[in-house]
């Protein structure tokens, strides 16, 4: 390995001879290090390590965290991720050393309060759902929907229908949608949008056939649009004998107010990091909780949580028809208190509240927006807003300029050239957490940088410039990560 450090590294203040933490010597009568450690073990050459005092080291560490983007220290508007602020009160109730101590292999008589707790949860998504049964275990959303492909399956299989094989997915779907359906055993079969960004219907009729076992829908969807015809896909899907999933990562716009089971979804999985405030990113923990109706009811994972006459909870395997476990014991039990605690803190009416905030925000944006940058589609806006720089391109200006830009002016960017049907788009998700004095700063940045795309291009072409981390060489990125620790690069 080379020698050579990356620039901003613990290693630059590092100072032959500091000590930030001194080992501690051996007791007398003890055997010291030479005997305890045999010759052939210890290290014949000093570790590679940085020589800092604590104060230095605690100073440099704490100065390497201001400079990550995060939701606790800015405007985060990652449209359909949905970074939305996680309140401190959900740590909290999750921190309870009932619920930190409690080992997953405890019997059911020793955590009643953690089971009743799930119990409750599980109504608490199956009214807001409107769908009657609910499973906790998947751990995110993709593997939420993994689970009711599963169960999809499993569904059709039991009735002889092997030929059902095809799952319709929207052109404008999340990526995770075709790639669960290629782990479930499905094919994917594509549905155009039309011109207003919502399924085009004759397309819909048009790739209906006996094989088509389901549909996955998001709705609203990715262009943050709702589905005005779901009910007729619904019908269309249950006449010709499939089901119809729906993508819950945007229910974020439709909490308290509309319900997918009103609307004809067979089954759904949430995103509680988007809908119910659990932590997002990092790698997880998450969970992806699903709800279905009771014709898929039996095939859903187990253990179950089930309450008896005398109000004792227990964990049931009890199901034959069940897919089995998805997830090792009963699911992220952490992740899952932390979406309990934000729906008893909201309740019902405030619950709605949510989506009405979320709505008002991103058409706030869409608002403060028009004319500078491109709308691609007219149609209302739910939870947020797609744009595209159309009108910035013909300066030479693409949404990933944009975006770099943004990080100079101290906002983290928008998800952008997703939808991969709206070209160079830009995707802007606020939620409900944001103050109109944030939204107004954004508004102002991302109007700032339209100017720039027209007056000073080059600027753009080479943001971020005040960020430590310039721009990265995208192709060599890919192709020559360097993955090793400390900044060190193979020789």
């Amino acid at each position: 390995m080379s020698t050579h450090r990356t620039a901003s590294t613990i290693f630059e203040i590092s100072r032959p001879g500091r000590r930030g933490i001194l080992p501690p010597t051996c007791e007398p009568g003890l055997p010291g290090i030479d005997s305890c450690i045999p010759g052939h073990l210890r290290r014949q050459v000093p570790a590679e390590l940085p020589e800092v005092s604590e104060l230095d080291g605690i100073r440099h560490y704490t100065r390497m965290s201001t400079l990550n983007f995060a939701i606790d220290n800015t405007f985060y508007p990652l449209g359909s991720c949905t970074m939305k602020y996680n309140p401190r009160l959900n740590e909290v109730a999750a921190s309870k050393p009932g619920f930190t101590h409690s080992h997953p292999l405890a019997r059911a008589e020793e955590v009643q309060g953690f089971l009743e707790a799930m119990h409750a949860l599980e109504l608490i998504l199956a009214e807001v759902s409107g769908l009657p049964h609910v499973s906790l275990q998947p751990a995110a959303g993709a593997h939420g929907e993994l689970t009711a492909l599963m169960m999809i399956r499993a569904y059709h299989l039991e009735r002889g229908a092997r030929e059902r094989e095809v799952i319709l997915i929207p052109d404008s779907a999340h990526g995770t949608n075709p790639s669960s359906c290629t782990i479930a055993g499905f094919r994917t079969r594509e549905v155009k949008s039309g011109k207003d960004g919502t399924v085009d219907m004759d397309d819909l009729r048009a790739k209906m056939d006996p094989e088509v076992a389901g549909m996955m829908i998001t709705n609203p969807n990715t262009l943050g649009i709702f589905e005005p015809n779901i009910q007729e896909i619904s019908s269309i899907l249950h006449a010709a004998g499939g089901l119809l999933y729906m993508d819950g990562a945007n229910m974020n716009a439709i909490l308290g107010i509309a319900r997918p089971g009103d609307f004809g979804v067979d089954v759904m999985h949430y995103n509680l990091h988007k809908t119910f405030s659990t932590p997002h990113g990092g790698g997880g923990p998450g969970a992806g909780p699903i709800a279905v109706t009771n014709t898929l009811e039996p095939y859903l994972p187990v253990p179950r949580v089930v309450r008896s006459r005398d109000g004792k909870f227990s964990l049931s395997e009890n199901h034959p028809r069940s897919i089995g476990k998805v997830r090792s014991y009963f699911g992220n039990s952490g992740i899952l208190l932390r979406a309990l605690a934000y729906a008893w803190a909201h309740g019902p009416a405030d619950l709605r509240a949510v989506s009405e905030h979320a709505v008002l925000n991103a058409n706030y944006i869409r608002a403060g927006l028009d004319g500078a940058y491109h709308l691609p589609y007219g149609a209302p806006s739910m939870h947020e807003v797609v744009f595209s720089a159309k009108i910035q391109k013909q300066f030479s200006v693409r949404a990933l300029d944009i975006a770099k830009r943004l990080c100079d002016l101290g906002f983290h960017p928008p998800t952008i050239y997703f939808p991969l049907i709206v070209s160079e788009a830009l995707m802007i998700e606020p939620t409900e957490t944001e103050s109109k004095e944030t939204l107004d700063q954004f508004i102002q940045a991302m109007l700032q940088i339209a100017r720039e795309s027209e007056t000073k291009p080059e600027l753009l072409h080479n943001a971020p410039v005040t960020l430590p981390v310039k721009r990265l060489d995208e192709v060599n990125a890919v192709k020559t990560p360097v993955l090793t620790c400390c900044g060190t690069s193979p020789q």
